[in-house]
């Protein structure tokens, strides 16, 4: 897991000389953007363009395959018609680029990559209708089943075990929960992770997820070189960050917005299609005045691409608990390690712990009577 000392903070100045020397591009405009555990800068050249520079932290900067094979998943879904960002090839035609410095740690190696910068509001600062909220649940849906069409080789990579922000991965949480002593609301994380594996975990089984493929060798025969070459593993794959500040909207027309932008692939990992809609309703309701009408409009827009089984929607309630709890526990844990950006590591969790403490009281049953009749009901005259 990253650590402060992995945080990238390269001055305006080296960015400069690396867009320059890496891409050819004269910096006219540089400023910083918000990050959770990388480095963002905004530079506008002298060339034409907006361009976001992403360093990553140098602890995932060594995971080399799962960089590129989000940075594949991002042209992949930009060639589909869907508004990711796409990254600039350098000079020399790579889409990263490895570069060693010393950002008071003394001397680190960082992935760095040029990504093109996406106008729009994130949706954190705008109110959201019913309306964004339903595109908020189509395009997460839509982006899920999209990625199903995407091969790769290496794409059996996103296969992350333990990794902290999968939902799969929740009672990872017990050994992080102890940052919350002396906090009340500790009591409800505790007995949220317990429901998990009393309600979720057996019905892990019967949520939908493409099979997993992958290439094999018999005892007595090897598969051809040319099989192989072509053989892919298939996986459901996750954005696993479906938040209020990674979705950009623009206006269209007086009164509404259309999505613009979908930002930071960073999670992205194997999951089940349920993983993505509770992450989605759960960030969604961070910054909503009635968080829990949220639930509705985001499982309409959902369900008409992908309608939930049984099992699915007996979880969601639980599973958007979880989210909360995932988001709460782990940013008390990163601001240990990066107490001058508590301001940005916070965001969610000021209003999260609220809305986790309010879903929890109100109980399942009356949650899911709210979501799912407002979902039935959304769009009818």
């Amino acid at each position: 897991m990253p650590t402060k000392e992995s945080k990238p903070n390269l001055s305006h100045s080296q960015a400069t000389e690396i867009i320059k020397r890496l891409y050819g591009l004269t910096v006219s405009v540089i400023r910083p953007l918000p990050s959770y555990d990388d480095q963002n800068i905004y530079v506008a050249p002298s060339e034409g363009g907006e361009y976001v520079l992403k360093v990553m932290n140098s602890a995932d900067s060594h995971n080399t395959t799962i960089i590129e094979l989000q940075t594949h998943a991002m042209n992949f879904l930009h060639q589909r018609g869907l508004p990711a960002q796409t990254a600039l090839p350098t000079l020399t035609g790579q889409l990263m680029s490895l570069e060693e410095f010393d950002c008071g740690f003394g001397l680190q190696k960082y992935l760095l990559r040029l990504l093109t910068y996406l106008p729009g509001t994130t949706v954190a600062k705008i109110t959201t209708s019913p309306q964004i909220l339903y595109d908020v649940g189509k395009m997460a849906a839509t982006l899920d089943t999209v990625l199903l069409q995407m091969e790769h080789p290496n794409i059996s990579v996103l296969q992350r075990e333990d990794f902290i922000w999968n939902l799969a991965s929740v009672p990872l949480l017990n050994q992080y929960i102890h940052v919350m002593d002396g906090d009340p609301v500790q009591k409800v994380v505790k007995a949220v992770l317990e429901q998990y594996q009393i309600q979720v975990v057996p019905k892990l089984p019967m949520f939908r997820k493409c099979k997993m493929l992958f290439s094999f060798r018999c005892q007595h025969f090897y598969v051809s070189m040319f099989f192989l070459k072509h053989f892919y593993c298939i996986a459901g794959i996750n954005h696993g960050d479906f938040n209020d500040h990674n979705l950009l909207v623009k206006p269209d027309g007086p009164t509404k917005y259309k999505i613009s932008g979908i930002l930071d692939f960073g999670d992205m990992s194997c999951g089940y299609f349920i993983f993505e809609l509770a992450i989605t309703i759960m960030y969604m309701m961070i910054e909503n005045p009635n968080p829990v009408d949220v639930g509705g409009p985001v499982v309409a827009g959902w369900e008409s691409v992908f309608p939930l089984n049984e099992a699915e929607r007996d979880s969601l309630y639980l599973l958007v608990l979880c989210r909360f709890c995932q988001s709460l526990v782990m940013a008390r844990h990163t601001v240990i390690q990066q107490p001058e950006n508590e301001k940005y590591l916070m965001i969610t969790a000021r209003t999260g712990l609220r809305h986790l403490c309010h879903l929890w009281e109100l109980g399942k049953e009356e949650v899911e009577r709210i979501w799912f009749q407002s979902a039935a009901q959304f769009g009818q005259p």
